[in-house]
């Protein structure tokens, strides 16, 4: 009974549903190693997994462990984006631009007025939060769909925070002015966390900032009222509407919260000084983008997106580490596609299994009778 109880559990379903997506995907990403040199295969295989332990000294190892922390800390801030629209029927394949003028806004504020951190970070998410908004808004007084709002404005989000920055580049570089040698105020405080990294300055307080953040999202969805009355509306604005709430005002709400949550990944992300902003470039950055993945092979859930989170960064880092003779380190990023393909099969297997444990139910009472 015991047993059966667990796999009746929708969290351990979708645990071993993400497991295996993880699983397949490895599997396809080495086929492919194979085909194009089977003599390496094994060693970049191991390299992706390993990430930051390929270095046999503990404190390089430590050090670059805190990098991909700080990646990811980013990217559980676009995964929470996607998955917080998404428990509210609503898909916010606009995280990347979101995250972008997130970026935009924190680097203007640090390098051009010169702000402190926290207010940079207030930018970041306020100007997000309005970006969001006007997706969130354009659903709900003209029901244009989300996902088109938000695929055009990644496009003006990229290039308006281009020119923008422009202003702030450094000289003969396509980049932004460093904040260590600007605008130290700017750069989030470390409050001690670097020296558990062998002194990486990239580790701030935006690490614990983004846990913390992600629990508060699990309690506002689950906990609340607001939570409850945001969920509703997704799942039937009409008996929504009939019940009293405010439809319109819940999905506007909500497309900024989710763009407010991937403005505050791009400014704990920027303000590290973790790198610079290219001013010349012509595509979005993929963080946002890698938030979906990171959502669903989480299993839309606020605490789950932390490990998935993670997993995608570290693999996404453990490219860098294949042999640059035989492979580009981009493999890395095609065996994360490959697992953003197959985070569907999750409920697909979660109702495969539902299914094959009613017919045995069913069976088991035949046998009784």
């Amino acid at each position: 009974m015991k047993k059966e109880g667990i796999l009746r559990n929708s969290g351990f379903q979708t645990i071993l549903g993400s497991l295996l997506c993880i699983l397949l995907g490895l599997i396809i990403g080495y086929i492919v190693l194979l085909i194009i040199n089977p003599a390496g295969a094994g060693q970049a295989i191991l390299a992706i997994l390993k990430n930051f332990l390929y270095y046999p000294s503990v404190p390089a190892a430590m050090k670059y462990f805190g990098t991909t922390l700080v990646k990811a800390s980013a990217l559980l801030m676009c995964s929470l984006s996607v998955l917080f629209a998404w428990k509210v029927g609503l898909f916010n394949i606009g995280a990347a631009g979101q995250f972008v003028v997130g970026s935009g806004a924190a680097l203007y504020f640090a390098l051009a007025l010169n702000c402190p951190w926290f207010v940079c970070l207030i930018a970041a998410v306020i100007v997000a939060a309005i970006l969001g908004g006007i997706s969130g808004a354009l659903k709900a007084y003209f029901n244009v769909n989300e996902v088109i709002s938000c695929i055009m404005l990644n496009w003006i989000s990229l290039y308006s925070v281009n020119m923008i920055l422009t202003s702030v580049k450094a000289e003969s570089t396509p980049y932004t002015k460093s904040l260590s040698s600007t605008n130290k105020g700017a750069l989030l405080p470390n409050m001690g966390l670097d020296k558990l990294f062998t002194n990486n300055e990239l580790v701030t307080v935006g690490v614990i900032f983004a846990i913390v953040i992600a629990i508060l999202i699990w309690v506002l969805l689950e906990k609340t009222k607001l939570g409850f009355e945001l969920k509703a509306t997704g799942m039937n604005k009409q008996a929504a509407k009939y019940c009293g709430m405010r439809e319109k005002y819940n999905i506007i709400l909500t497309m900024m919260i989710a763009g407010g949550l991937a403005g505050f990944g791009a400014g704990i992300f920027y303000l590290t000084g973790i790198e610079e902003w290219m001013v010349q470039q012509t595509s979005v950055p993929a963080m946002g983008f890698n938030g979906i993945a990171a959502s669903f092979l989480g299993g839309a859930h606020p605490i789950g997106a932390i490990f998935s989170s993670y997993f995608i960064q570290h693999i996404t880092g453990g490219g860098t580490y294949v042999d640059k003779t035989m492979y580009c380190s981009q493999i890395s990023d095609l065996i994360s596609a490959v697992i953003i393909y197959l985070c569907g099969f999750v409920l697909f297997f979660k109702m495969w299994l539902n299914r094959m444990l009613d017919k045995r139910d069913e069976k088991r009472k035949g046998g009784e009778a």
